[in-house]
This record gives C-alpha cells, structure tokens and sequence, in this order.
C-alpha cells in the first residue's frame, strides 16, 4: 500500500470515527543471509506453524504472504526469502526494491554465515531506503542441546551498533521460539517508520 494510500485511509477513518479500529499496513519484507543460515525454515515456521527439517535449497527466491498481529493492529507481510547461494546474488538489487523491512539471519554454528552479512547489507542498503533490519540468529533449539555458539555477544552487539539494526534476537524454526516476536518487531519497526 502506498503512502498516499494509507494516509487517504487513516484520512477516511478518522473522519468517520473509526481511527483505530482498522489500523492496517502492506509491506514486502525480506530476508537475508548465507545458504543454511535458516531463512526458509523460519518463514515455513512462521507462515504454516509447521518445521521440516529436510528443506531443500532455495533457488532464486521464494515468496509467501502473513498476517501479522501487533499492537498497531494487523499488518500483511509479504516476505521474499532470498537464496543464501552467491551464484544468485545478482538477483538480489532488484528484489529488494520496495521492500520495507529485512531480517537478516545466520547460523551461531557457522560463523563465516555471521560475517557474510557485512555483504547481503551492502545489497540491502543500496537498494532501499533506510528500512528496519533486524538481527537474528538461527537455531536456538541445538544450542540449548550442547553446541557451541560460535559468534562471540561483542561482535554481535558491535555489529547492530554500527549498522543501527533495531535489535537482535535468537530464534529456533525447529521449536518456534521467538518466531513470532522476531516478525512482529520488524512489523512494529515498520509501522513506526511510516
């Protein structure tokens, strides 16, 4: 939905009294990270509340469309899963246009997939405009059974600081744990920008 579109909206409901009764937002949201790191997990997570363990690679890019509830209200997402493969990196400056919000994603068991976001965010900022990206690491579920996570909290924290990402959050697509609340942060962080 445009900006010219939300604002006749919210323009139309407050003259009819109903300003927070239908509070509600379209944007295409990415994301982003090496092959393995979980993008495609998370979203099947997110959209079908199912895991498969056996996913295969993505090739190009993969798209799927959620509600997603917040505070604000409810929110579509349309959310472009981008292959982590570099042969398909090419592709990658013209989907991001439009887009309005990224979560950028890595395995803790792999770090070179935490290192490799320096790039997917030069992609990312030179083909939007000043959107929320949202840290996340992957696999939540294996490091409470025992694996070391490899990526140490200083170079974590030092990396959201000094590419002004909202926030950090450590998910698992395999129990759900903070699936929801990784979206819905993004979503907020989206609403806030309008």
């Amino acid at each position: 939905m445009t900006n010219k579109a939300n604002s006749y909206l919210k323009t139309n409901l407050k003259e009819k009294g109903r300003k927070d009764m239908c509070a509600r937002y379209l944007f295409k949201t990415i994301l982003a990270g090496a092959g393995g790191a979980g993008k495609t997990t998370l979203l099947r997570r997110y959209t079908t509340g199912t895991f498969d363990g056996n996913i295969k690679m993505t090739i190009g890019v993969d798209f799927s469309v959620a509600e997603c509830e917040t505070k604000h209200g409810s929110s579509t997402l349309q959310i472009w899963d981008f292959a982590g493969e570099e042969r398909f990196r090419n592709m990658l400056p013209k989907f991001c246009m439009g887009a309005k919000g990224c979560l950028l994603l890595f395995d803790p068991l792999r770090p070179n997939t935490f290192y490799e976001l320096s790039d997917w965010l030069k992609i990312i900022k030179k083909n939007t405009k000043d959107i929320p990206l949202l840290l996340i690491s992957t696999k939540q579920d294996l490091i409470e059974d025992g694996n070391p996570f490899c990526v140490s909290k200083d170079d974590i924290d030092e990396f959201v600081k000094k590419h002004n990402l909202v926030g950090y959050l450590k998910v698992s697509s395999k129990t759900g744990f903070n699936v929801k609340e990784a979206f819905q942060a993004l979503t907020i962080s989206m609403i806030d920008k309008q």
